[in-house]
């Protein structure tokens, strides 16, 4: 009997062999097919790579805004092989660890419980005293339209494998990925549509905010909010899209349907049901929020495979602290939470830091926002990225920040520095002691953590 059997080698898994393997030899770390991470083969980094080449075909083509003149002929034949050559870099890295790992450590092949002890993988039954289940997501899709439309439908998973760039798409969704894929192809010459189910771009919760990334999101892609195709079939060049707009009946015809709706979890492959009868409903698994622990078993569910944030950072954490509880079980404690933080990498880009608007107006928090606007803000002119604005969050009596929404440029690097100063439980007074240099788009953030400190008592 193993002390503990991980089941998936994504991020959450990795991170969790990595840490176990400090602490105990007898262990095993199952896994269905590749062995590497979804942010390195299909998420994070190949989107990165390709968004990057996007951005700055648009600075080229965009060079006017900071007094140039510019004739350029931009041939984009070779962003497609440019991005799985970098993809394979990260990917073939993660692959050479796992390569350097015992060999009895690991197996290939799909698990199944047969009991809360016990799974099998290729017919081998394997016992261990506890479990990390990190088996991830997979890209949501409606099965009909993959059987009408073939390869012409794809997800996030396929998008990266396109020999070249298409000459059109439509992309169903208005999320984070639909969002980050969408803006990347129209800004790389793909002609694309894209079909919202409501009004909201990205995971921004500021209504403010929003109608800010609504606009200036839409000023150069074409979204069709409130607008889902009616019907989609097969043409001998790609997919014709049917749809209402206007109450009028309207067709689109493109070259790939790319389908961002969201993810589901792996979980539904390992007949959890064996472990307890009443586990069939994925959505009501008892999977404690703090520990990350399956009913009372010693089965503890990290990563995305049970996650309303599958965020990388976040799944290698929860990996790691679970070896912890699995090794002192039944003594088990709450795994160390981070500080919430989530970007979007649009242009401008989108984050959410510690609390957000509607999580803190929900719990009926007191609070004060702070925000500023970047349209006029020295820095954002001097590189003509002048457009957006950040809000953030100050407790009442506390003074100190809770959260913050952001949608301007370089969001990334200012949600990392507000992301630390609430682990530090700083307030907006000690936060406006520290140096911000000029001119730097930080000066942005604090006029807002000024303009939250006027209202304060």
């Amino acid at each position: 009997m193993y002390d503990i059997i991980i089941i998936g080698a994504g991020t959450a898994g990795i991170a969790a062999y990595k840490e176990a393997i400090k602490h105990t030899q007898n262990l095993l770390i199952v896994n269905h097919g590749s062995w590497d991470t979804t942010c390195a083969r299909v998420g994070c980094m190949p989107s990165k790579v390709l968004i990057s080449a996007a951005n700055r075909m648009h600075d080229i083509q965009t060079a006017e805004k900071v007094g140039l003149s510019v004739t350029s002929k931009i041939d984009t034949s070779q962003v497609m092989q440019h991005v799985r050559m970098l993809r394979d870099h990260f990917t073939n890295a993660i692959l050479k660890d796992v390569n350097s790992w015992t060999a009895k450590h690991k197996i290939s092949g799909q698990a199944q419980f047969t009991n809360e002890n016990t799974i099998t993988v290729n017919g081998q039954k394997y016992q261990a005293k506890s479990f990390i289940i990190a088996v991830g997501s997979t890209p949501t899709f409606d099965l009909q339209w993959k059987e009408q439309l073939g390869d012409r439908l794809i997800t996030s998973d396929q998008i990266f494998e396109l020999e070249k760039l298409p000459q059109s798409l439509a992309v169903i969704g208005s999320g984070v990925i639909a969002i980050e894929l969408a803006q990347a192809m129209q800004r790389l010459g793909v002609k694309t549509t894209v079909f919202a189910r409501s009004r909201k771009v990205g995971a921004l919760s500021s209504s403010a905010l929003q109608k800010l990334a609504q606009d200036e999101i839409s000023k150069n892609l074409n979204i069709k909010f409130e607008t889902l195709p009616t019907a989609v079939q097969l043409n001998t060049q790609g997919v014709t899209i049917n749809f209402q707009e206007n109450n009028q009946a309207q067709q689109l015809d493109v070259e790939y349907l790319l389908v961002a709706t969201g993810r589901k979890s792996y979980l539904d492959t390992l007949q959890l049901n064996n472990i307890h009868h009443s586990y069939t409903d994925l959505k009501k698994l008892p999977v404690h929020d703090t520990t990350k622990q399956l009913g009372d078993y010693p089965i503890f569910i990290v990563g995305d495979a049970h996650s309303n944030t599958p965020i990388q950072h976040e799944a290698a954490h929860e990996g790691r602290q679970a070896v912890n509880n699995c090794l002192k079980y039944p003594e088990i404690k709450n795994l160390k939470t981070l500080t919430p933080l989530a970007i979007v990498f649009s242009a401008p880009e989108m984050a959410t830091v510690g609390q957000s608007f509607k999580q803190l107006s929900d719990a009926k928090i007191e609070f004060v926002t702070g925000m500023v606007s970047y349209e006029k803000q020295g820095r954002a002119l001097a590189l003509a990225k002048n457009s957006g604005a950040l809000e953030v969050y100050i407790h009442q009596s506390s003074r100190k920040v809770l959260g913050a929404e952001l949608f301007v440029e370089a969001a990334e690097h200012m949600a990392l520095l507000l992301a630390w100063m609430i682990s530090e439980n700083l307030t907006v007074d000690e936060i406006l002691d520290k140096p911000f240099y000029h001119p730097t788009l930080e000066e942005g953030l604090r006029s807002a953590l000024k303009h939250a400190r006027r209202q304060l008592k």
